[in-house]
């Protein structure tokens, strides 16, 4: 470990929240070598205890909380690093199910930036540091510096570039595959999944949902008899306490159960029941408001945004249902939208502050092209979730969804600054 990553000046929040953000400008750009020397530079912090790395498409972020609350009700600390976040980067770094504390992210950003300084001195074609690369560094050095007993790892993006592929886990979880980043992870659901199951480990054990396409679960079947690994589809049940909403949780809820129960060798159905009433997701079928019912949800492509129509198809009870949507230019808008007007009576396009967003009006043309609901245009995202309040009324339902950086201006206050857009 260099001099400069062991004693590094001390940083507020707002400076390490600053560099991180400052790293955008590098992009995303995937590979193992520059998070590999980084954690070296280090003192190799990912190697602290066993881990469970979590991959899919979509309920990632579930499920990594999940199974840290599982094994946490099982009283043993835990590590979760989470993408994206919603307001602070600290959210995507949890220690005992709660954000990091300000200091400690601040800490790991400064000891990064060191390392990654005296790095790119020494070996200036390995390329600068990406935004997640940093993320990723930070976490492993909170979870150390907290000396967490186990850690659960959400990937970003696919498995075998992605940063996150560096720990030796015990423990992979595969939520889901569908036909997303096609232009980076392959073209077919088994090409997808083979890039996401790389991570899977010589002994390790595979644990996945019992509603895989079968191509998919092929491929999973094959990448255990390759590593010598031992394959556990999960059941579907969850406990009646589960606290968090939306009929798909209950399924991610199995799935964690399942994943910590091969972790741990056995469970506790005491702490699962209370790890069930315990456990957040924010931004997942979050429950915001009453009156009328509105929830935030981060569905960004057809697969979530079908799971989530279904789920308020089943609670909004025959009600008036509205929808505040914004998506982005990199997702297929067409399918989202699809999705959610079939549960829908109106719908409400904003656009959220990343730059990506497509304009509400061309999202409100594909609506009326997929013979949508009726809908109105509203650009600024808070302005356009009250328009789909007071259109829903009294007893009505809401949701906001199409993107998790809207969910992420909606918990931000109306005009202010907007976080990482990558």
């Amino acid at each position: 470990m260099s001099e400069g990553a062991q004693r590094p000046e001390a940083w507020t929040l707002e400076e390490a929240e600053s560099w991180i953000l400052s790293l955008e400008q590098f992009g995303i750009s995937f590979g193992l070598e520059r998070i590999s020397a980084l954690l070296a530079q280090l003192g190799s912090p990912e190697k602290r205890g066993p881990a469970v790395h979590v991959v899919g498409s979509n309920g990632k972020s579930s499920v990594t909380r999940m199974i840290a609350a599982i094994v946490g009700a099982h009283g043993l600390s835990t590590g979760a690093y989470l993408s994206p976040h919603f307001v602070s980067f600290t959210e995507r770094i949890l220690i005992d199910g709660a954000p990091c504390a300000d200091g400690a992210f601040a800490s790991a950003a400064r000891r990064v930036c060191a390392a990654a300084a005296d790095l790119q001195t020494r070996d200036p074609s390995g390329g600068s540091v990406t935004q997640f690369e940093a993320l990723t560094a930070a976490a492993f050095l909170v979870f150390d510096q907290a000396a967490v007993q186990v850690s659960v790892v959400e990937a970003g993006l696919g498995g075998r570039l992605d940063a996150s592929n560096v720990i030796d886990s015990a423990v992979q979880v595969l939520t889901s595959t569908s036909l997303e980043h096609t232009e980076l992870l392959g073209s077919t659901l088994a090409e997808i999944a083979r890039e996401k199951l790389d991570v899977v480990r010589p002994g390790g054990t595979l644990v996945v949902a019992n509603d895989l396409d079968h191509e998919v679960l092929a491929v999973a079947a094959a990448r255990c008899e390759e590593q010598g690994a031992r394959l556990v589809v999960a059941g579907s049940d969850a406990p009646a306490e589960l606290a968090v909403g939306g009929r798909f949780q209950r399924r991610n809820f199995a799935l964690a159960a399942a994943a910590a129960h091969a972790l741990l060798g056995s469970l506790d159905a005491a702490a699962v029941s209370q790890a069930a009433r315990e456990v957040t997701v924010p931004g997942r079928y979050q429950l915001v408001s009453s009156d009328p019912t509105t929830i935030f949800d981060g569905a960004h492509n057809a697969e979530g945004a079908r799971a989530l129509a279904a789920s308020v198809a089943a609670d909004s009870a025959g009600r008036e249902v509205t929808g505040c949507v914004s998506v982005l230019a990199d997702k297929d808008a067409e399918a989202v939208i699809r999705e959610l007007a079939a549960c829908s009576d109106s719908l409400v396009f904003t656009r959220c502050t990343n730059p990506r967003a497509l304009a509400p009006s061309q999202l409100a043309a594909i609506c009326r092209s997929v013979g949508g609901p009726p809908s109105v245009v509203v650009d600024a995202p808070h302005a356009a979730l009250e328009d789909a309040r007071r259109s829903a009324g009294s007893g009505g339902f809401v949701f906001a969804a199409g993107s998790l950086y809207l969910i992420a201006d909606l918990m931000r206050a109306p005009n202010s600054k907007g976080g990482s857009t990558l």
